[in-house]
């Protein structure tokens, strides 16, 4: 291997790394909002405005910016499997936030998600990005593919809790999918026709329309329950249809030999399995004990309020109780006057 795919291998692993720890920060955040924010503009509204939700952004972003060269150099199919390792970047992070300890499971899974990380990127194709380029015409693949994530979102509206965000988080990972051939397709335009193309033709822009509409399901997905529920969707489904539109779209070559085809069959059913393996431990279903529980203000009783006694109506005297001076200028005085 030499010296610029090693750098590249690098650096898509400092992506995984930086993505993984974003996607912990964010759930944290996004899990605090009450779940009526579920899918409404509201729950950006509120996230954006939350400092630990922002330093998740920054981390996934920083993250994304580095996938993005990597997918700029090398094939989808060798950047993908290495961008699922973001899953046991989260799973270290969420050890120590959560304090619960690794069990056998989690230990397990993280073996065979590299394992299926390691027969993916062993069966990659070697053909140099740049020599095909994507056209319009097969695009209509990630029309499907947004189809069935619009499917999946609206089957998990009607759902609630371990279902709404394990469907949510699907449509996400569908939808992160199209947005990394998204962006492949828009470094092959800036590398083919210069920057100024960009303005002028349509993947840029549908680039930054299905990373809006990526991020919003994903916090979605967050809100609706532990991230242990959401992000294997979202870590199995975005490299498996980046795979699949790097084929389609790019003409990624795929080995048709049969120990070939055996290998990325056990490197694709390795990779889901290790995902829902680490993703169902107990350290990422604990996240949600992360944040310190709320402390009310101490409450100060007020001094009870000193009511003056109740008063009897007063009552005119009768004649007896009338003192003997009251009777005496009452009585003559007044017909005297008169």
């Amino acid at each position: 291997m030499d010296i610029d795919v090693s750098l590249d291998y690098g650096l898509t692993l400092l992506a995984a790394v930086l993505i993984g720890a974003g996607f912990v920060f964010q759930q944290n955040a996004a899990a605090q909002e009450p779940a009526s924010r579920f899918l409404r503009l509201r729950l950006m509204l509120d996230l954006v405005r939350t400092p630990k939700w922002l330093a998740g952004i920054a981390c996934m972003i920083g993250g994304q910016v580095i996938a993005a060269w990597s997918i700029g150099h090398l094939s989808l199919s060798f950047v993908e499997p290495l961008l699922t390792m973001n899953l046991v970047v989260a799973l270290l992070l969420a050890v120590p936030l959560s304090g619960a300890s690794i069990t056998v499971r989690e230990i397990a899974g993280a073996l065979v998600l590299c394992l299926g990380v390691a027969l993916l990127s062993a069966a990659r194709s070697a053909q140099p990005i740049g020599m095909s380029f994507g056209s319009f015409s097969h695009w209509p693949t990630a029309a499907v593919i947004a189809g069935v994530a619009f499917v999946a979102v609206q089957a998990g509206r009607r759902r609630a809790h371990r279902a709404r965000a394990m469907l949510t988080g699907t449509g996400a990972g569908l939808v992160y999918g199209i947005q990394d051939a998204l962006t492949r397709q828009t470094l092959e335009t800036l590398q083919t026709n210069g920057a100024s193309a960009l303005l002028v033709t349509w993947a840029p822009y549908a680039l930054v329309s299905a990373g809006a509409v990526g991020l919003w399901l994903m916090q979605s997905a967050f809100n609706a329950g532990p991230l242990r529920f959401s992000l294997p969707a979202i870590a199995a489904g975005e490299p498996i249809i980046g795979v699949l539109l790097g084929v389609i779209i790019f003409g990624d070559r795929i080995q048709v030999s049969a120990g070939m085809l055996a290998m990325q069959a056990g490197g694709i059913a390795a990779m889901v399995a290790g995902v829902i393996a680490v993703a169902c431990g107990p350290s990422l279903s604990a996240l949600r004990s992360w944040s310190p529980p709320h402390v009310p203000h101490p409450h100060v009783p007020h001094p009870p309020i000193q009511r003056p006694p109740a008063q009897r109506p007063s009552r005119e005297p009768r004649d007896s109780q009338v003192p003997q001076s009251r009777k005496s200028l009452s009585g003559p005085h007044r017909r005297a006057g008169s």
